[in-house]
């Protein structure tokens, strides 16, 4: 891969990542302007393998609450007392909330690296779940914050979070929504997609570093890669902290336009013969 070609998508990686527009999406919508097989592992793999930059970046920006989180969780293993603080029991929800995408990418990785990398399912996903986002932004109580959040929120919003496995839902659309039915205030709802999104992520892209490292060494160069990832992190950390900023006076109405138009777009562009759908 061309060294600028890398810096693009890393961009592209960390502007979409945390915002409800879908970073596989638009990263798939890329890949195939600029001429790459979409379906092939390496692609693939480093579709998945630069988010790790992103991730990063959450983690550094969040790392003041993750460290408070984990010293709750672990202090209140050994003492029942500390089992009282809301900490506690939201480290549990986060644990308990990463489960089911754990279970379905495993069990469905194939499926989602070869079938789904279609088009058009981004075209799909970006429609579809626009309304979805829709409604959860307009019937959502907002009523509750992050101190009321349960595992049984987490559990819920995790389940819907296996849906951002299909290019062009967005894993943060789809736990925003998802949380934003479950009354979260638009904040919470945002900081919790974050908090779940770190060792969803995490995870599948240390997946695909050990188990498609010689494709991307024959393919598409640690090199561009690398570059990949350095870029997603410098872009990520800005776009999260815009985006809480966003949430905090604005409604989702502005992301939900620009998947639908998007969406459309593609479609015209696949059905018109500009690109292929894979």
């Amino acid at each position: 891969m061309d060294l600028l070609h890398a810096i693009i998508l890393g961009i592209i990686e960390g502007i979409t990542e945390f915002l409800p527009i879908s970073s596989t999406g638009h990263l798939t919508i890329a890949e195939k302007l600029m001429g790459y097989q979409i379906d092939d592992p390496a692609m693939t793999a480093f579709t998945a393998i630069i988010q790790i930059g992103a991730i990063i970046a959450a983690v550094i920006y969040f790392r003041r609450d993750i460290i408070r989180i984990a010293t709750a969780w672990l202090r209140g293993l050994f003492n029942a007392g500390a089992r009282r603080t809301n900490d506690y029991k939201f480290g549990w929800a986060v644990i308990i909330g990463s489960i089911p995408i754990a279970i379905v990418g495993l069990l469905f990785k194939h499926q989602i690296e070869t079938v789904l990398r279609s088009l058009w399912f981004v075209v799909a996903g970006l429609i579809l779940w626009s309304v979805v986002l829709f409604v959860a932004d307009r019937k959502g109580k907002e009523n509750r914050s992050e101190q009321d959040v349960s595992w049984k929120d987490t559990l819920i919003i995790g389940i819907t979070q296996c849906f951002a496995l299909i290019p062009g839902v967005s894993r943060s659309g789809a736990t925003i929504s998802a949380g934003l039915l479950r009354g979260l205030d638009r904040v919470t709802a945002t900081r919790l997609s974050f908090f779940l999104g770190i060792p969803a992520l995490c995870a599948a892209g240390l997946v695909e570093t050990v188990t498609e490292a010689g494709n991307i060494s024959s393919g598409i160069g640690w090199s561009a890669t690398i570059v990949g990832i350095v870029v997603s992190f410098i872009v990520g950390y800005v776009a999260i902290a815009w985006l809480l900023k966003f949430v905090s006076r604005h409604d989702f109405t502005a992301f939900i336009w620009y998947r639908v138009a998007l969406g459309v777009v593609v479609a015209i562009l696949i059905t018109t013969g500009v690109v292929g759908a894979v």
